[in-house]
């Protein structure tokens, strides 16, 4: 509001001009105390001690003798029921995680989606004498699950369609299967495909049977007793119905842009044929009748009898199904905690909350794990800890179809997590049993390694993890993850954002079966929950680490070590390295920065914390320790597959590939192989290349140039 006085005018011969108002003394007096704040140091607070590099870490791990139980808690309460997303049960649970996360005394929030979701509406199964007489109905029921509390066996995402047709085994159903079954003359084309478990993803097994003619597919276990739930689809990750972006209502109110049902984009998602997973005391029903030239030797499992044919028949199988496609209500459990310095900042934990049954191990194993590290964060917040950067707990919905409710809250976020995000650490089947397993990008190894050496081995006295991991592998052996098969998928392959997955056990029997339950693991998996507490304190150490550090523990000399190693790998498949001389050449670019880095970080890490200037050069060199992952991306994409941008970590098209980097070059050698010479090594020139390129970019973004 403007005075109604006018002000005197200034003479500077005046004395009295000389007088200083009150205003202006109170004002002058501020100036000084800010400008002596800024240079007088700071006295340590509550919050600074906190943040001493032991502090947070040793209370965090004083508070695991009562986690043993909070866990088994936990796991008990999840697994009640059955809780398949997009079900009545699956809100039960998301509550059950909300409440605990803000219980802890973290600032919770939810984000809900509404993707295309598959559930069995019906389906039958029976053998039939070569005339078309009924041999014997054959129950589709798993025998796990007398009570049939569970959602039946399926596969989602599998069409609906019926048949009568002669059955064929295919063993697992790769090509090499059925390379064999051509030199014993057996044709698929128009049978059933009878495949058993254990190699390579469940819907690449289906979609190369639909390539060789089948008309219909039914998979089984060959031990467990169960009968193996999954996912069919094909062709990336995230609901089919929104590739690149989220699920969400429009700006503008009502539904956002979905693709319809007969999109090309769409078909090419879902399988041509439907399938079924079947118990062995079914598939052994039909492998027994089949005749056909005998099963080769190495086919022999423990459900075959060495007079079974592969067929085709001569008995028939009467198969049919249908599917109940719809869109479906999906909701994603948040907890945050504010960093205190760099609250823009974002360090990621996250584990799915969905399971096919009960989902004691898979995921809720590590749901539990997720709710112990908040009740040990919060802990450490009434303490009066705060975190440099702020750290987010994830409860992901509706991963088992596809890795839905974490792909669309990264596409939704894409642009604030592509400038923001610093990691992500991913938990999903924390224990299926012994044996420390983990997989990282790999400038998060020594790190990952370090923190082993800080926690307890829950099965040997007097060790720690770290020694067991070494003792197991003889050394540390540590997964690139370059599969989609967990929440990280997102994360790394599509966002560029660091990444480590965590879990005990390699393989678990009662996979995606109603054996998955609180009893199996009481009793069988973890009886005293040491398991969980590790992989609660590895994770949470991890957490600590990358949030508290001043300067961010990321090693880009080991990562460009590994580059190396998957260079020299590859120059295997090439006949030599000649082709593969731009790649090494950009590794060792960023080699020579990385070493600078180091020796920057170092000096970094040992300037005065509360100096103002220093911190800001931090913040600018933990930028770009953050951003140098992201160079790795490329902006269109994986050659038919534009999702996928990581050029070095993300899925190959062929999933039988056992290769787990550089996906691009892996494709165009596999495409190499139908094509003239000449044509197919430009191909494999132009992925090199772009690697190479991607590599460079990451070089100079480490030393925050221009080039």
């Amino acid at each position: 509001m403007r005075s109604s006085h006018s002000p005197r005018p200034y003479n500077p011969h005046s004395f009295s001009s000389l007088r200083a108002s009150p205003s202006l003394i109170l004002l002058a007096l501020l100036l000084f105390l800010l400008f002596y704040s800024l240079r007088r140091p700071t006295p340590p607070s509550r919050n600074a001690l906190a943040h001493s590099p032991t502090a947070p870490a040793a209370l965090f791990l004083s508070l695991s003798p009562s986690a043993n139980s909070t866990i088994a808690s936990h796991l008990r309460n999840l697994t009640l029921r059955p809780h398949l997303a997009g079900t009545p049960s699956a809100a039960t649970a998301a509550t059950y995680v909300l409440s605990r996360l803000r219980g802890a005394g973290l600032r919770t929030f939810t984000r809900d989606y509404t993707p295309l979701l598959s559930y069995p509406a019906a389906a039958s199964l029976a053998l039939l004498r070569p005339d078309g007489a009924l041999l014997k109905p054959l129950s589709l029921a798993e025998p796990a699950d007398p009570t049939a509390a569970a959602v039946p066996p399926y596969h989602a995402y599998a069409p609906s369609g019926a048949t009568l047709a002669p059955a064929v085994y295919v063993n697992y159903g790769r090509e090499e299967d059925y390379l064999a079954l051509d030199r014993l003359g057996v044709r698929l084309r128009g049978c059933v495909a009878i495949a058993r478990r254990g190699e390579g993803y469940r819907g690449g097994v289906v979609a190369r049977a639909a390539e060789r003619g089948a008309a219909a597919m039914l998979i089984f276990r060959d031990s467990g007793g169960g009968v193996e739930r999954g996912m069919v689809r094909l062709g990336g990750v995230g609901d089919p119905l929104t590739p690149g972006w989220a699920t969400t209502a429009s700006a503008g109110g009502g539904r956002g842009e979905r693709l319809g049902a007969d999109d090309e984009e769409v078909r090419r998602r879902f399988p041509k044929i439907p399938s079924m997973p079947v118990s062995a005391a079914v598939a052994v029903e039909i492998l027994r009748t089949l005749g056909g030239p005998r099963v080769p030797p190495k086919w022999r499992s423990a459900l075959s009898q060495d007079e079974t044919g592969v067929g085709p028949g001569p008995t028939l199988v009467n198969f049919t199904y249908k599917e109940d496609r719809k869109l479906a209500t999906i909701q994603n459990v948040f907890g945050m905690i504010r960093g205190n310095e760099e609250p823009d900042r974002y360090v990621i934990l996250g584990n799915h909350r969905d399971a096919w049954t009960f989902g004691a191990v898979d995921p809720n194993s590590g749901t539990a794990a997720l709710l112990d590290v908040a009740r040990r964060y919060g802990t450490l917040l009434q303490s009066g800890w705060r975190p440099r950067r702020t750290i987010i707990l994830c409860s992901w919905d509706a991963e088992e179809f596809g890795m839905i409710g974490s792909t669309e809250w990264v596409e939704q976020n894409l642009g604030i997590l592509s400038s923001k995000a610093v990691v992500y650490l991913n938990v999903d089947c924390a224990v299926q049993g012994p044996g420390f397993f983990a997989g990282a990008t790999p400038q998060l190894d020594k790190l990952l390694v370090e923190v082993t050496k800080e926690i307890k081995d829950p099965d040997l006295e007097g060790k720690t993890v770290y020694h067991t991991w070494v003792a197991m592998n003889s050394g540390i052996i540590i997964e690139r993850l370059a599969r989609t098969d967990s929440d990280f998928s997102a994360f790394l392959h599509h966002a560029g954002v660091p990444v480590i997955d965590l879990y005990y056990g390699k393989e678990f029997s009662g996979y995606h079966t109603a054996l998955d339950t609180y009893d199996w693991m009481e009793k069988h998996g973890d009886p005293m929950f040491h398991r969980h507490v590790a992989i609660a304190e590895i994770w949470g150490l991890l957490g600590l680490h990358l949030a508290d550090d001043p300067v961010l523990p990321f090693d880009y000399l080991s990562y460009a070590a590994r580059l190396q190693e998957h260079t020299n790998e590859l120059s295997a498949f090439l006949n030599g390295g000649e082709f593969l001389q731009p790649v090494n050449a950009s590794i060792r670019e960023l080699t020579v920065a990385a070493n600078e880095a180091s020796e920057e970080g170092k000096r970094l890490q040992e300037q005065e914390t509360m100096e103002h200037f220093a911190a800001l050069k931090r913040r600018a060199f933990n930028d770009r320790l953050m951003l140098t992952e992201r160079s790795f991306l490329e902006a269109e994409g994986l050659k038919r597959r534009g999702w996928f941008k990581h050029l070095l970590y993300s899925p190959p098209e062929d999933y039988e590939s056992n290769v787990s980097f550089f996906p691009g070059i892996v494709d165009a050698i596999a495409q190499a192989r139908k094509f003239a010479e000449g044509e197919g090594q430009l191909g494999i020139q132009h992925e090199i290349w772009r690697v190479a390129r991607a590599i460079q970019r990451a070089a100079s973004v480490l030393r925050g140039e221009l080039t």
